[in-house]
């Protein structure tokens, strides 16, 4: 009888453990990011789009609001502007990004998954953070750079990168210090740790350094924001 108990006893234990590490490997790739429901009716912003050729390359121009996106696909062997990215969807980046199987499909960097929330999930995004940019490096060198989505990256506009929005994403991006805001097109993935810095990976958003710029923290290189998707329709 003794004995049966303490197997009983083992076994509770054993299944014990076993929850702990399925909750715990769950907890490694559940998303951090934080959904509020709108209390105002949101804002339906109008999306202008047209089309202009140059250097032999087609670009679709957008205009949201008072903010012009220029928008085109990179040629496949350039570079990611974030080259972390080993996977999207369980395939080389590229191969992804041909099939067109990136807009919210999980990915891995250096062994770590994250899972992007769904396109219903993104609607109600609000969320306040730290943000960083980049494209300093990528402004000057001869070929240009791809974003996660496979669009040439332009370090002068308004774009970002985020780890969980849907690629692409139209956000308000808020300066909490100075309370200037923008919009811009998230069509990258990041910010992601650095080896030179870990906490690096909390930031929530990574600008472009246009973007930088316009929020007014460009010399400072982060800042406290607010970022909130915006409801885009076509015009």
């Amino acid at each position: 009888m003794e004995k049966r108990k303490q197997h009983s006893n083992i076994m509770r234990i054993a299944t014990l453990a076993l929850l702990l590490m399925v909750v715990g490997c769950t907890a490694a790739v559940t998303t951090p990011y934080r959904l509020t429901k709108r209390l105002v009716k949101s804002v339906i912003w109008t999306a202008v789009t047209s089309y202009k050729v140059a250097n032999g390359t087609r670009w679709m121009v957008q205009k949201v609001g008072a903010y012009t996106f220029e928008i085109a696909m990179a040629p496949m062997d350039w570079q990611f502007a974030h080259e972390e990215i080993d996977t999207i969807n369980g395939m080389p980046p590229k191969d992804a990004i041909r099939k067109g199987k990136v807009k919210n499909s999980p990915y891995t960097v250096k062994g770590k998954r994250y899972v992007p929330m769904t396109v219903a999930q993104s609607e109600s995004y609000r969320e306040e953070g730290a943000a960083s940019w980049y494209g300093y490096e990528t402004s000057r060198q001869k070929d240009g750079t791809m974003t996660a989505n496979g669009e040439r990256f332009i370090p002068t506009g308004y774009s970002a990168a985020h780890k969980y929005l849907p690629l692409p994403t139209y956000v308000k991006v808020t300066n909490l210090a100075n309370g200037r805001s923008i919009i811009v097109r998230v069509n990258d993935r990041g910010p992601f740790p650095s080896i030179h810095n870990a906490r690096s990976g909390d930031r929530i958003i990574d600008l472009s350094m246009g973007a930088a710029k316009k929020l007014g923290f460009y010399q400072k290189g982060t800042a406290r924001v607010r970022v909130e998707t915006i409801k885009v329709a076509k015009g």
